[in-house]
């Protein structure tokens, strides 16, 4: 299969939500996705993890909510698009790479879970992706973040796959793999019990298995929703 042009853009603005579990690949093919449209790629994700990387700073408890949204309310937080993907600027200073290490993917999936947090990040999730024109990757952006997305996007696959996907982000990075399949599994497991926004998908969401699909089949496959929803407007 050819490597999709990354350069196409679509003449109008959109709005797309895509969801899903850890380790299905929504940060790759969002980043992608948001290149190939000309459109920003806003990473719920990654403000989680800078607030994460905060708590860890200032050893501020992950189970203290008031703490936390006070922590939130006093910090800057930033996506910054570059050629290539986003950088995360946090009180600004670029954080992009320290909010991918194991500790501070554990804190965002704890800080994560608090209502008052989750409402805080909503609100400025939607003003910054308000005037349409992004893709916005997490785990309740079609149910809560932007529950009227003009294409809204469930991308799952098997729990064996996630893991073995996991273990070789880890092992690119360098670290080491062990334990990575238990922390994805409690991962899933607080993202899906949790009780506000829980991970469901949304019932208008397009589901998207992507265990047996490469990266360039799950993004042309997205594209094509893209272009059908702009055809109809």
């Amino acid at each position: 299969m050819s490597e999709p042009s990354e350069n196409t853009v679509l003449p109008r603005k959109l709005i797309i939500a895509i969801d899903g579990p850890a380790g299905a690949g929504k940060s790759t093919i969002a980043s992608r996705l948001a290149r190939k449209l000309g459109y920003v790629n806003l990473e719920s994700g990654a403000m989680y993890r800078a607030l994460a990387l905060k708590a860890i700073e200032k050893d501020i408890s992950f189970d203290d909510e008031a703490a936390l949204v006070k922590l939130a309310e006093n910090s800057r937080i930033k996506l910054e698009p570059t050629l290539g993907g986003n950088r995360t600027l946090l009180d600004g200073h670029d954080v992009s790479s320290r909010i991918r290490e194991r500790d501070v993917t554990e804190a965002a999936s704890r800080v994560s879970v608090h209502p008052a947090v989750r409402a805080w990040m909503v609100s400025h999730q939607r003003a910054m992706g308000a005037g349409g024109g992004i893709v916005m990757e997490g785990r309740d952006i079609g149910t809560k973040v932007f529950p009227d997305a003009d294409l809204k996007i469930f991308l799952d696959a098997d729990p064996v796959v996630r893991e073995q996907r996991r273990m070789e982000q880890q092992k690119i990075k360098g670290h080491v793999a062990a334990n990575v399949a238990a922390d994805l599994r409690e991962r899933d497991r607080r993202d899906r019990e949790r009780a506000t926004s829980p991970l469901v998908a949304a019932t208008d969401a397009a589901v998207i298995d992507s265990t047996k699909m490469s990266e360039d089949e799950v993004l042309e496959q997205i594209e094509e929703l893209a272009r059908k929803k702009l055809g109809a407007k």
